[in-house]
Parts: structure tokens; C-alpha cells; sequence
């Protein structure tokens, strides 16, 4: 039985649901009065349902479909205007226990390099990303309790914070760990971290344990459940997705929209963010043995539609993507990108040999961080490296109020231009600091506040001046 409420995996991302939903999409693919309903509805920027984001997803309809895009556009510039949060992934082991048949670090995979940081290595990493500009983290590990424990992870957060070269620091640790125990979650709590981010793959019960045959994860209900023990072990800002291309895509959008749906019907708080990663070719990984590839105008539109449908959350593309691919991606929706992502254990203070790789998959984005915030400049995005609602307690619920009563932005555009500023006094190349200039600029002039921006106004010329980290 359906219960967005309950705490059962199979209750609150319940399959019959699931299938009921997708046919009741299907009967109504063309329904014009319905889908301009739902249309309607979404401009209230109060989200929608599973079952009528599934409505829009089956539409057939050109110029329905085009409000579609151009109401993902209009919401996502109401809730995050022009800025676009930076962060790049940190990998600190590969070493895993599981089976899962679309990863390389697949136990029976013998001949990928097996690598975990040292505490002198991660300040090495730390530095070289410290050194292009990062300022937000995502760190990634494989499953392996001897090899990986929770103790390392935390022995690696207290690195990590620790760290700081000539102007560089990392303000905010964000971790993509297995699901663990509530005990371990308030552990990371304590720690500091941001967000704890743990994909679904697919919410397809029995193709999920076919995908992970053996090993810990091989567990649809632990897994799955992760996020409420997350949440009850004291971490309120979560972030959910899933891999598209290993399942049916329609079943896993409505899975991951039920999700959202359940933390917050059960906890008040949805997910902070909602990431959409693409399988990509890896190390003994052929995405082609995979038959569920989904193309990229549907998955232009699967982002659009998350943005009307959770308009709250906030979205994230990573370099798995080409360039072409998420520029049309930050129109429709998404507020995240990684900038010189290396996934590799390793891979950032020393490029690896080809006979070392040790990367889970391959990077279609291999641009420099310079490279990318330039681009972004280019399309007139403010690239932020602002992390000040963690630092300021402004976390689950006390974030997700401000953001649905269209507050934050208050405090989002002076911050995320004090950090640009930031990044051009001490990192970016000449013609990336004239147009950053320039943008800045533009953008101060824009502060409907006449007290913050003259607030920003004096900040910026202190940070020019040598000064840094302010936020509001």
C-alpha cells in the first residue's frame, strides 16, 4: 500500500503507485485541458505531484511542451536567479565490497587501481584544488568497512577543514558515502559536513538488486532508507537522485519525485538537492550493455520538469556531461555544476599514468575551472562559491522557508558576488577577471536593498584590498 508518510521503503516508493501513475500519464499524453491545468498550477511555485509531473513527461504536445521549458526557465531565475554554485568531487578510496555491474570498483574487477588517500595525500589534493579556486567539496568513496571505515571519513572531513593555503580554504565538505546507521550519520553531523548525497540508481525494486547482486548495497530497503536515517541522525540537508540509463526512465523520475514527496511529508524538509547523472563509459563498464540510454531531449526535459515539480531544490550536473549538454541544462533548471572534476583517487595534486587509473568513470567536460567560470560569465551566470547558509545555520528547514517564501535570494546574490570577487583577486586569468568585473558591476546595481548593497559595495573593496570570506 501507497504511504508517502510511512518509513518502508516500499510503502513510500511503492511500485503499483509507481505503475498506476505511469499509465494515468499515458491515458492523458495529449489531454490539453489537463496538462494546462498542471501548467497553471506549477506557476503558483508550489511544486507538483508525481503523478502530474508524470502527466507533463508523456506530453506530446509542441507548444504545451514549450511551456513547459519556458516555466522551468521562469522558476528557476525566481528562485536562483542568475547564479550558478561551484564545487568539484574529492576521491579518497575506491576500494569496495560491493557487485554493482555498471561501477568499476566492482569487487571482481582485479585490474582497476585501488587507491585510498593518505591524510598527507588529501592535504595534497586539497591544496591543488585550493589552488584553482574551490571552495566546496564532494567527497566520494567506495563501500568497504576495512578498508573505508566511517572513522577515516571523519579523520578525512577534519583534513580537509583544516587546510588552509595562501588565501584558499574549503568552506563546506559535502559527502557521497553508502548508506550507513543513524549512529554514523550524527557522526558526520558533528563533523561539520553539508550535505549527505547518496543516489538511488533506480527505485525499481527488483532491477536494483539485479544492478547490485551482491554485497551490503545489495539491500533495495536499507538503502533506500537511508535518507530518513540521515535525517534522524541530525543531517537536514540531503541530497537524493538517481543514474539514468540503468532502468526505465519514467519509472525512476516518478520514484525520485516520490522521494522528494516522502522526506517531506515525513520530515518537513524535501531534498536540498536533486542530482541527475547520465551512466557514462568506466573502466570494465560498456554503457552501451545497458539498454535504457536516455537521449538528451528527454533528458532536457526531465530536468525541466523536476525544476517546475521541485522548484525548492536545488539541481546538479556534473562534468559527466559535455559542455553543450549542460548549457542547455542551466537554462531549463540547473543550479549546480562541477567545475575540473577529476574522479580518480588521487587525480588532482598528480595526473595519473593510463596503467594507474583508478577514475570510476569518464569526464566528458575536461575544461579547467578558469575555463568553465569564464564560460559561465559568457551567459551572464554569477559562478558562486558561496557556502555561507551552511556556515550561517540557514539548513533544512530554516533554509527550505526562506527559499519558498523567495527570501534567500537576499542573501544569495551579494554572497555569490563577494565570492566571484574573491575567486578574480586571487585565481582567475585576465580576461576571466575583466569580464567577472564587468558582471559584478552590473549585478551590484541590481541589489533592490539599498543598505546591502552598499554593504557589498564596501565588501568588494575590501576583498580587493586583501581582505576575505564575508557573507550575509
Amino acid at each position: 500500500m501507497y504511504n508517502v508518510n510511512s518509513k518502508v521503503a516500499t510503502e513510500f516508493i511503492n511500485d503499483e503507485e509507481i505503475l498506476s501513475t505511469l499509465e494515468y500519464a499515458k491515458s492523458n499524453k495529449n489531454n490539453k485541458e489537463l496538462i494546462n491545468q498542471i501548467l497553471e498550477k506549477a506557476k503558483n511555485c508550489k511544486g507538483l505531484s508525481h503523478k502530474e509531473a508524470a502527466v507533463l513527461l508523456e506530453c506530446e504536445l509542441e507548444e504545451e511542451n514549450e511551456k513547459i521549458y519556458k516555466l522551468a526557465e521562469n522558476i528557476k531565475k525566481k528562485f536562483y536567479g542568475n547564479r550558478i554554485v561551484m564545487f568539484a568531487p574529492l576521491y579518497l578510496s575506491n576500494y569496495c565490497v560491493n557487485g554493482c555491474v555498471y561501477c568499476p570498483y566492482h569487487h571482481k574487477n582485479k585490474h582497476i587501481a585501488r587507491k585510498q588517500l593518505s591524510q598527507e595525500e588529501i592535504v595534497k589534493e586539497v591544496t591543488a584544488l585550493q589552488d584553482m579556486g574551490h571552495k566546496r567539496l564532494a567527497l566520494e568513496t567506495g563501500e568497504d568497512p576495512e578498508n573505508c571505515p566511517i572513522e577515516y571519513v571523519l579523520e578525512s572531513i577534519k583534513t580537509i577543514y583544516s587546510i588552509k593555503h595562501k588565501n584558499g580554504a574549503i568552506r563546506r565538505v559535502n559527502v557521497n558515502i553508502a548508506a550507513t546507521t543513524v549512529e554514523n550519520y550524527s557522526k558526520l553531523k558533528e563533523a561539520g559536513i553539508g550535505t549527505y548525497i547518496l543516489f538511488q540508481e533506480t527505485y525499481h525494486k527488483k532491477a536494483y538488486e539485479e544492478l547490485h547482486p551482491t554485497g551490503p548495497k545489495h539491500n533495495y530497503s536499507y538503502h533506500t532508507e537511508a535518507m530518513d536515517r540521515a535525517m534522524e541522525g541530525g543531517i537536514d540537508d540531503v541530497g537524493i537522485g538517481v543514474l539514468f540509463g540503468l532502468n526505465l526512465y519514467r519509472y525512476d523520475f516518478v520514484g525520485l519525485l516520490m522521494h522528494a514527496e516522502h522526506l517531506e511529508a515525513a520530515f518537513g524538509v524535501g531534498p536540498h538537492t536533486i542530482s541527475v547523472p547520465r551512466i557514462r563509459p568506466a573502466d570494465d563498464i560498456n554503457p552501451e550493455d545497458f539498454t535504457n540510454a536516455v537521449p538528451d531531449e528527454i533528458f532536457e526535459k526531465i530536468v525541466a520538469i523536476l525544476r517546475v515539480s521541485v522548484p525548492y531544490t536545488g539541481m546538479i550536473v556534473s562534468t559527466r556531461e559535455s559542455q553543450k549538454t549542460r548549457k542547455n541544462l542551466l537554462h531549463l533548471g540547473v543550479s549546480q555544476i562541477s567545475g575540473a572534476s577529476c574522479t580518480s583517487v588521487g587525480g588532482y595534486a598528480q595526473k595519473e599514468k593510463e596503467e594507474e587509473n583508478s577514475a570510476q568513470f569518464d569526464v566528458n567536460d575536461n575544461r579547467t575551472l578558469d575555463e568553465v567560470v569564464n564560460w559561465l560569465l559568457d551567459m551572464n551566470y554569477i559562478p558562486s562559491f558561496c557556502t555561507a547558509c551552511y556556515r550561517e545555520g540557514r539548513t533544512g528547514d530554516r533554509f527550505m522557508q526562506l527559499v519558498k517564501a523567495g527570501q534567500i535570494a537576499n542573501c544569495c546574490q551579494p554572497n555569490a558576488l563577494m565570492t566571484l570577487k574573491e575567486y578574480l583577486e586571487d585565481y582567475a586569468s585576465d580576461d576571466t577577471i575583466n569580464k567577472g568585473e564587468n558582471l559584478i558591476n552590473k549585478e551590484v546595481e541590481k541589489i533592490p536593498n539599498e543598505k546591502v548593497k552598499s554593504i557589498v559595495i564596501e565588501h568588494l573593496k575590501d576583498l580587493h584590498e586583501g581582505q576575505r570570506d564575508f557573507r550575509f
